[in-house]
Parts: structure tokens; sequence; C-alpha cells
């Protein structure tokens, strides 16, 4: 693969394609949709006493539709019998089986059909059983070869801008690995792409840095939660300056300072020479059309490759879970989004997303809701009454 391209493109995207063009769909035959077509005649040849003899016989032809490849009928698996599948037709989207010189009997001539087709589901069988394990090999081993061509690309780079003479660049070659202490936020290059553009390199904020900072978010979000007397009496911009004094007792940056500083009432931000490569969206909320404004506003400051972003969802509202539904729904409904994981009703702790820039789907946002259950500062002010 084009190393520019590779560098370029989202990770994901790359696995997702790569495992979709090594995987087979084994054909699976719709029998509910089988159908007959017109009788013919055709020749049938025979012998008799030593003479080739030509004679027109009836033929009885049934249409079974197929989903899968259309190869996958030319192949043998790893077992066999004496009694081969055939078919008379193989098509795209069909097989067309028949029966020449049927009997009278209907029952007969069904059985005929039936039989061709058992024959036919077992050596399918075995060759599903076959392409089921390839499946599954190509969905462990891309991530891992994936990540090792791109490993072996950056290594090289890194190698090259290591040596101490200058390397001659184009105009449009790749600029450089921004670095970003308690414990380092260190910047990294961006991934994977489907253009041959040269790779340039923008600051990102590595996922274990990403996760950590959640773990500290999810942490003074459950102490907030068992507090909720404390919480109740918190307004939005109270709890998010106190959730940056927790961040940045685990964070600092290479330059000294504050690594994650707020900006306006609601937002949490880590930058990296003028560009936002975390934002913490602080929300409270108060029917879907929040979710709405977060998302509007993230995608108002999320312009680099490779983000990493939250949405910090303070609910005080005694059905969370209700709440929790609504709001991840309307993540999905989002235009910007790519993929997610499948959660329950016992998923209250984070949702993992991952969203796209506007316009351009191979700039990946990587976007995690926290939700915190506040106590209602009316009901806690007539409980502590």
């Amino acid at each position: 693969m084009n190393a520019n391209a590779l560098l370029n493109a989202p990770v994901q995207d790359v696995i997702d394609e790569l495992v979709e063009a090594g995987s087979v769909r084994c054909p699976e035959l719709d029998i509910d949709s089988a159908y007959q077509i017109e009788p013919t005649e055709v020749d049938q040849q025979y012998q008799q006493f030593g003479e080739r003899y030509l004679r027109h016989v009836t033929r009885f032809v049934l249409v079974v539709p197929f989903d899968g490849e259309k190869d996958i009928f030319t192949f043998c698996p790893d077992h066999s019998t004496t009694v081969r599948p055939s078919v008379l037709q193989l098509n795209d989207d069909d097989i067309r089986l028949a029966v020449d010189d049927p009997p009278d009997d209907p029952a007969a001539l069904k059985q005929g059909f039936d039989n061709q087709i058992a024959t036919i589901e077992k050596y399918l069988a075995w060759s599903r059983s076959q392409i089921e394990a390839h499946n599954q090999q190509i969905v462990a081993e891309v991530p891992v070869l994936v990540m090792r061509r791109r490993e072996q690309l950056l290594a090289t780079r890194n190698l090259q801008a290591s040596i101490g003479y200058p390397v001659q660049r184009r105009k449009d070659a790749d600029t450089y690995a921004t670095p970003l202490r308690r414990r380092t936020i260190k910047p990294s290059s961006t991934r994977p792409a489907h253009s041959n553009t040269p790779f340039k390199p923008e600051p990102t904020m590595a996922m274990d840095d990403y996760y950590e900072a959640l773990r500290v978010l999810r942490s003074q979000r459950n102490a907030l939660e068992r507090n909720p007397s404390v919480a109740a009496k918190l307004d939005e911009e109270e709890i998010r300056n106190l959730l940056l004094i927790g961040l940045n007792a685990h964070f600092e940056g290479a330059a000294g300072g504050e690594v994650f500083n707020g900006a306006g009432k609601t937002d949490i931000l880590i930058r990296v020479d003028d560009r936002n490569i975390f934002i913490g969206e602080c929300k409270v909320w108060s029917g879907p059309r929040t979710m709405d404004s977060a998302l509007d506003q993230l995608f108002r400051y999320l312009v680099w490759r490779d983000t990493k972003a939250a949405i910090l969802l303070f609910i005080r509202n005694e059905n969370v879970s209700a709440v929790i539904d609504k709001a991840i729904q309307k993540v999905r409904e989002h235009p910007n989004h790519k993929r997610s994981k499948a959660y329950t009703q016992t998923d209250l702790d984070h949702y993992e997303f991952t969203m796209h820039t506007a316009g351009d789907p191979e700039r990946e946002i990587h976007l995690t809701l926290v939700p915190f259950a506040l106590g209602s500062a009316v009901r806690q002010a007539v409980s502590d009454g």
C-alpha cells in the first residue's frame, strides 16, 4: 500500500477496507424464493446396441436465487463425496437446476430437485466452515499488519530525521511529530489514507493519555455522585473548574504550566501550536437539544485529524438511563457519526463513538460521552431542610 495513503487514512477505515477485501461471503441459497421457468424440450443422447441416438425429452428447470460470492460454487472444499453437485447454469445471483425426461409423478419430480439442492447445500456447508475460519483469521491479522506497516514507515522517517544531515524536502513534505510531565501528555503524529498526498504529521493526543484523562474525569464524576448535597449546589462552571483541578493534578506539559485550560464557561482544552488536540464540552441536560448544542460546538472547534473529545453531560434528572439513551441516540443520528459500540442499560460509565469532521470522512474524531448523575438542586434543598 502506498506509504502516504496508509499514513494519511484513518486506521480503522484501512482495517475495515482490507478486512472487507480479504473476507469471503459463502453463498446462501434462498430456497423459499425458488421458482420454475417454462419447460422446454432438449436433445438427449442415449446408446442402444452399440449405436448412439438422439431423442427429444422434456426438461424442467428450477431457478434458485442465492446471496454470496458466485466463485465459491466452482471451488472444492476439503471434503467430498462420489456424488458431486452440478448445475445447469451458474449466474451471478442464481443457479439453475434441471431434471430431464422427468417421471410423471410430481412428488418424484420434486424429489429430483430436492436431491440436487441437498448435495449443493452439503458442499456449501463444508466450504462455509473453511470460509469462517479464513474470515476470523483475516479479522485477527489485518490490524496487526496495518499497525506494523505504519510503525515501520514512521520509524524510517524518524530515523531519517535523526541522522543529522538536512533532508531535501518538497514544499508539501511531511513536517514533524510534536512531543507534548506528574503523567506527561505526549502528542504524537496522526495516522493512516486514501489519497497519495504526502503524509503530514499533526499533533494528536496519545490514546493512553486520552483514556487516562477520561479515567480521571470518571473518578471525579463518581466522587460528585457520592456527594449529592455538594454536587447539587454547584453550577456548570463550578463543576468544570473542579474537573480542571483534578486533571491538572495528574497531567503536565513539557513546557510546564496547565495542560488543561478553561475556555469560556464550558470547555476543557489541550492546545498544541494553537491546535485543540483535546476538548471536553460540559453540558447540563435540558432535553435532546442539549446534545445538538454540544455537538455543534465541538464540530466548530474540532478541525484537526485524530482529535480526541469528550462530552461531559451533567444530568439533574431522576431517570438517568432514559436521558443517556436519548443522548446516545442523538450522537448516532448526527451526520458526522461513523461507528459506535452496541451498549446495554448496564453500561452507565462512558460511551465511545468515532466521528468525522464536517465534510471529510477521513478526519476522525474519537468522542466519548461521560454522563454525570447529579442531584437536583431543588430536591436537594428540600432534603437539606
